[in-house]
């Protein structure tokens, strides 16, 4: 057991937890440097060079023109979307809420997914969803029957477009690697982030040096670091146990957010919080068996939320090998 708690992949997973949980408080830090038009050009920037530098070494290909349309609705909503979004609601949000509040990400994909791939909704997912949801109003309006604020709303629409994003990847799955995929839609979330530039490069001049600081490890730990780890824990260690991790991330935040930022969460946040994980425990519970078999041929896909899609998509290339290669000496010390 001690042995399996020091092994390299537990390590990498509980890497990937850390860094995810970390960028909800260091984007509050970036946001009152930068802004949030320019937080978010420079962390997709970023992240989107840190990709395509360990993209020789992975050998990703160049991606087929048919699925471009679908490349660039990932970029579009899973990146540009996204962080543009998740950055608004930090202005008035805690890091430790958005960080519950964007838990219910799987929620969202698994009903846009019934709804645009007719995938089957069980009652397991109507119900955890409806969980989840209730969830994430009890957090939204911990202050009262009037604390549901805008920027609450705004939170939850980052997870809507996070949850698209993770519909939008399933079909691309069927061809390419998680890993190809992430780079893709970073690339095209750059390109539709490119009428951020010219506000981006005022802020920048006169921001402090720490706010930029937070954005570049914004963009290569959590966004690409993040991913590349993850792919190599979930491709060595049990579906489970790379699930049951996700559920981390909120409380690892909140933790964070209180250490760093002097956050304290209302007790109703908690609560909701955790009616929230319930609820994606209950939808996560689908076709448990059918999804662990599939697993050694598939790579849960995340690239700018710092929460991934449920590892329960197929793939027609070894993200074991691809992920080997990532993450050798070299690429995964950026």
């Amino acid at each position: 057991m001690q042995s399996r708690l020091v092994s390299s992949p537990f390590l990498a997973l509980t890497g990937t937890v850390v860094l995810w949980a970390s960028a909800f408080p260091a984007i509050r830090v970036g946001v009152d440097g930068l802004g949030v038009q320019a937080l978010s050009f420079l962390r997709i920037v970023i992240a989107a060079g840190a990709l395509l530098l360990v993209a020789p070494f992975a050998h990703v290909r160049v991606p087929r023109f048919p699925d471009l349309p679908m490349i660039a609705l990932c970029g579009a909503t899973g990146i540009t979307a996204y962080q543009l979004l998740l950055n608004w609601g930090e202005v008035n949000v805690a890091a430790g809420t958005a960080s519950l509040l964007i838990a219910i990400v799987p929620a969202f994909s698994v009903l846009l997914g019934s709804l645009f791939l007719r995938e089957r909704v069980s009652r397991n997912i109507v119900l955890g969803s409806v969980v989840a949801l209730v969830g994430a109003a009890i957090v939204s309006m911990a202050k009262g029957p009037g604390g549901l604020s805008v920027s609450a709303l705004v939170v939850l629409a980052a997870a809507v477009v996070q949850g698209v994003y993770h519909v939008a990847t399933k079909p691309l799955l069927r061809h390419y690697t998680g890993l190809e995929i992430a780079t893709y839609a970073m690339v095209a979330g750059t390109v539709f982030a490119l009428p951020l530039a010219p506000a981006t490069w005022h802020a920048a001049l006169h921001a402090p040096a720490d706010a930029l600081a937070w954005a570049l490890y914004l963009g290569l730990l959590p966004s690409a670091l993040g991913f590349v780890i993850w792919g190599y824990a979930v491709a060595r260690l049990p579906l489970a146990a790379s699930t049951a991790a996700l559920y981390l991330v909120p409380p690892v935040a909140l933790c964070i957010a209180f250490v760093w930022l002097g956050e304290v969460p209302h007790f109703i946040e908690l609560v909701g919080g955790a009616v929230s994980v319930a609820g994606v425990i209950v939808i996560n519970r689908r076709n448990q068996p059918q999804r662990a078999r599939r697993m050694p041929g598939g790579t849960p896909v995340h690239a700018a939320a710092d929460q991934p899609l449920t590892p329960n998509s197929e793939n027609t290339r070894s993200p074991r090998r691809i992920v080997d290669t990532v993450s050798g000496p070299g690429p995964t010390k950026e």
